[in-house]
């Protein structure tokens, strides 16, 4: 459910009051957001695909069919994590959306239909009232 204009506009204000209070610690906390979060998180699925590799290629010298087997899930699940996590990383400059993934395909679309609800909504509220 994404934020209405004036929750956006009151968290707006409280960003801006927070960097004009601390800037330092304002930037520490832009920083350590999801974007970091990612990032970090697609580099241990790229090293753990690697210790996939390594126990397949061990399960083959040692001929242990059951080593091979664990280093292969182990790619493979690295290897989803490394893709989801990196679809999930908000690209650089842009804003961490409140509503989640489906809202980055078609926000105007979306804010337009919702305005369109919640103005029929505030309209049959009115007709209600009198």
């Amino acid at each position: 459910m994404p934020l209405s204009e004036h929750e956006q506009r009151m968290l707006e204000q409280m960003e801006r009051a927070l960097y004009a209070e601390d800037p330092k610690f304002a930037t520490a906390l832009e920083g350590s957001g999801l974007r970091t979060y990612t990032r970090r998180r697609v580099y241990q699925a790229v090293a753990g695909f690697l210790v996939g590799i390594a126990l397949l290629m061990a399960g083959m010298v040692a001929q242990q069919i059951w080593i091979s087997v664990v280093g292969f899930l182990v790619m493979l699940g690295c290897a989803v994590l490394a893709v989801t996590g990196w679809r999930k990383a908000p690209k650089p400059g842009e804003r961490q959306a409140a509503g989640g993934g489906g809202e980055r395909r078609h926000p105007r679309q979306r804010r337009t239909v919702m305005n369109r609800i919640e103005q029929r909504w505030q309209r049959r509220r009115d007709e209600q009232g009198q």
